[in-house]
């Protein structure tokens, strides 16, 4: 179903922006920590990068009715630093996403009456937290000049969900996708 209002069109817009130069961001920092000799943390870089991917994914589809250009706002964090900076970077995006963007983005769909935006930015929210968690996990270690320990970690491809273990859990717990749709980041 199409975007109706404007509004939302335009939180899905700034939201598929951030998501994106998140994704990349990611990346680049995944190359740092490699430089640095933290695999385990350049891993989960990698693995939460093709989460934003996800995100964005979501937020470029609900748009697909809506052709043109726009100029997109959209925070985000730049520069390149040592692994640990680029970690506090990483959780200052996450956490303006969880407490600030996403929570008004997805109370404004709710209103609206925009089912699918509202779906894609659940599916963020959600996930965010849990990026947000371990992030700052991975810092702890950054910190200290040395890598994370880090099992497989694995990524729902629909709405970003990442988990670390073995196995990826049987459903997603924020969308339900099967666990063989997950995609592996193995250790």
């Amino acid at each position: 179903m199409p975007v109706k209002n404007a509004m939302t069109a335009d939180y899905l817009r700034h939201a598929y922006g951030g998501e994106s130069m998140a994704h990349m961001r990611y990346l680049i920092w995944a190359d740092v920590a490699d430089k640095e000799k933290m695999p385990n943390i350049a891993r989960l870089f990698r693995a939460i990068a093709y989460a934003e991917y996800a995100h964005a994914d979501n937020h470029f589809r609900e748009l697909r009715d809506q052709k043109g250009d726009y100029t997109v706002p959209a925070g985000a964090v730049f520069g390149v630093g040592k692994t640990a900076e680029n970690l506090q970077g990483a959780i200052d995006g996450e956490l303006h996403e969880v407490e600030q963007m996403y929570p008004v983005y997805l109370e404004v769909a709710r209103f609206q009456d925009e089912k699918g935006a509202e779906r894609a930015f659940h599916y963020a929210l959600e996930a965010e937290k849990i990026h947000a968690k371990m992030f700052q996990d991975a810092q702890k270690s950054a910190k200290e000049g040395q890598d994370m320990e880090l099992g497989n970690v694995h990524v729902c491809p629909v709405c970003g969900h990442t988990h670390e273990g073995e196995e990826a859990p049987d459903e997603c717990p924020i969308c339900g996708v099967k666990k063989d749709k997950y995609k592996p980041f193995p250790a």
